[in-house]
């Protein structure tokens, strides 16, 4: 998770500069201690508990191959008559998600690590470029990152495991991370879930320990900024977004807030030089335009749409849902030819057999079958 205020409040007085990424971290204008106690240990969060081991027991045999393993594994956690995981926004440790049977797409992936590594798989966290998803909390608007998990499964090759499996595509950029930057996502998570309940002490807490795990870890810096604003020191703000931005020049939810706290500051000019940032960067981002193709389909601009989803599918060519919208703009349009080739290429893009199907019986329902030109009238 990150955040993003979602109004300024009235402008601000400066405070002195130079705060070091220390004094960032020990929170004194908090009010916090720096030996607090965290409310999570640190072997927690992938610890096996005594009944995910009699489950593990009861479901799975560990003389068997690791494909069977890993088969047996995933049936019985996401089979709903054995298990029944619900998705819930809260993120928790393995032990606590396996009690509970709920959690979000970090809490399934501690649980799902910590068993199949109990059990002998390689397995390991991995980060997903999935499209920006937002929602609203409170006076922010919340970015939901997602991460799954990659089992090595050697010569038989690599399989994905992810909380959503339906809504998963192999077009979407991933990559494996390491157990310490997995950690800095579990707690800067349970950092916001602190924050936005209002316990400022135990959220500048586990920011402590998002960073110490990951430094380069940009949402930890960007949500500990915003733990500093709303509590009135924009100085100390303005330095965690800095740092954010040096760990990652891309986190658009830190250029953002910059926007915001300059504009709050009365600092017109390095909120404008900011807020273009985030323009450039949105118009440049292919799901974005998606958005913009599918506003413009919904209004019946068909032209619209398809500029938006031609230059979508030039930054992202294996997308197979910009082909299917860009074949329903040109069938609306009436070029049947176009739409044809685009829904055929969609289908041929797709992930899963059971899109593949989707794909075919849509074609088949939305365009009358080619004419077969050599057949004699």
């Amino acid at each position: 998770m990150a955040l993003v205020l979602g109004c300024a409040s009235a402008p601000w007085r400066r405070e002195p500069a130079g705060i070091t990424l220390d004094e960032l971290r020990a929170g004194a204008p908090l009010g916090v201690a720096q030996d607090s106690p965290a409310l999570v240990d640190e072997d927690e969060v992938l610890a096996v508990s005594t009944g995910m081991q009699a489950f593990l027991d009861t479901h799975v045999t560990r003389t068997a191959g690791r494909v069977p393993r890993l088969r047996q594994l995933a049936y019985a956690i996401i089979s709903e008559g054995t298990f029944g995981l619900q998705y819930d926004e809260t993120t928790r440790t393995a032990s606590k998600t396996f009690q509970a049977r709920r959690g979000n797409c970090l809490s399934f992936s501690n649980m799902f690590v910590a068993m199949a590594r109990h059990v002998g798989l390689d397995v390991h966290y991995q980060e997903v470029d999935t499209p920006p998803d937002w929602s609203f909390k409170d006076d922010a608007f919340v970015l939901n990152r997602h991460v799954n998990v990659l089992v090595d499964l050697g010569k038989e090759g690599e399989h994905v495991v992810d909380f959503n499996m339906d809504d998963f595509r192999t077009s979407y950029d991933r990559r494996r991370i390491s157990d310490a930057r997995a950690r800095a996502h579990y707690y800067n998570n349970v950092a916001v879930e602190r924050m936005q309940v209002g316990d400022t002490a135990s959220a500048l807490l586990y920011f402590r320990r998002a960073t110490g795990h990951d430094p380069l870890f940009s949402p930890a810096w960007t949500n500990l900024g915003i733990l500093y604003l709303r509590k009135g020191h924009p100085a100390y703000a303005e330095a965690a977004y800095l740092q954010a931005l040096k760990a990652d020049r891309g986190d658009l939810v830190a250029v953002s807030n910059l926007a915001s706290l300059y504009e709050g500051l009365g600092d017109q000019g390095r909120a404008a030089l900011y807020r273009n940032r985030v323009i450039d960067h949105r118009e440049s981002n292919p799901y974005y335009r998606f958005q913009l193709a599918r506003d413009a389909f919904l209004a019946q601009d068909y032209d619209g749409a398809i500029s938006h989803l031609k230059y979508a599918v030039r930054k992202k060519k294996n997308e197979d849902q910009f082909c299917f919208l860009l074949g329903l703009s040109y069938m609306k349009k009436g070029d049947e030819q176009a739409a044809r080739s685009w829904l055929s290429r969609a289908e041929e893009m797709a992930a899963t057999s059971a899109l593949k199907s989707r794909y075919s019986s849509k074609i088949d329902m939305l365009l009358p079958a080619p004419k077969d030109e050599s057949r004699h009238q």
